[in-house]
């Protein structure tokens, strides 16, 4: 799917916006909005963005596995060799300790996400901060040109400033700035 980032500096704008996007059909689980006045949008019945939508919680608890993942390779590795808890070890032992340095390192690289934000509504963190509110639309490849048109003539206040993919990258470090 590809996502479309509009800005608005209203929440009146953003409240027709979303009306509009749902007699199109665009549902709210295809829509959401970010914006410092989360309140304002509960007010006007705003699907507004979710945690994972602000923060970096699934990247970073993708690297967190990933490099728990090789740190218990060779911690198991290791337990298999020198055998340091004696020689008649059984093999749950060795799953356990994998399983265990895996999961807690993603546990950790998702507290790490959970302090920043988004990578791709980074570029967006000042627009935020200055009341303005970002509209992020969720489409089929195919729907993308029509929510464009749709847009642009509907809505000539909301502008397009990105279109990207849903799908979250871990190993990407900078977003692309368009397309």
């Amino acid at each position: 799917m590809k996502r479309m980032y509009y800005l608005t500096g209203s929440i009146d704008s953003t409240e027709q916006i979303a009306k509009d996007l749902h007699e199109e059909g665009i549902t709210d689980w295809n829509f959401h909005v970010h914006s410092k006045d989360d309140s304002g949008l509960y007010k006007k019945r705003i699907h507004s963005a979710n945690f994972i939508q602000r923060l970096d919680i699934i990247r970073y608890g993708e690297r967190g596995a990933m490099i728990g993942f090789a740190i218990a390779m060779i911690a198991t590795a290791y337990i298999m060799i020198a055998k340091p808890l004696g020689p008649q070890m059984d093999g749950l032992v060795y799953v356990a300790v994998f399983g265990f340095i895996t999961l807690f390192a993603s546990w950790v690289g998702g507290l790490a996400g959970l302090a920043t934000d988004n990578q791709k509504i980074t570029m967006f963190h000042d627009d935020i901060e200055g009341g303005k509110y970002l509209i992020l639309i969720d489409v089929r490849r195919g729907e993308e040109e029509k929510v464009k048109t749709f847009m642009a003539r509907k809505h000539p206040e909301a502008e397009l400033r990105r279109v990207g993919s849903t799908h979250i990258n871990p190993f990407k470090l900078k977003p692309a700035t368009s397309n």
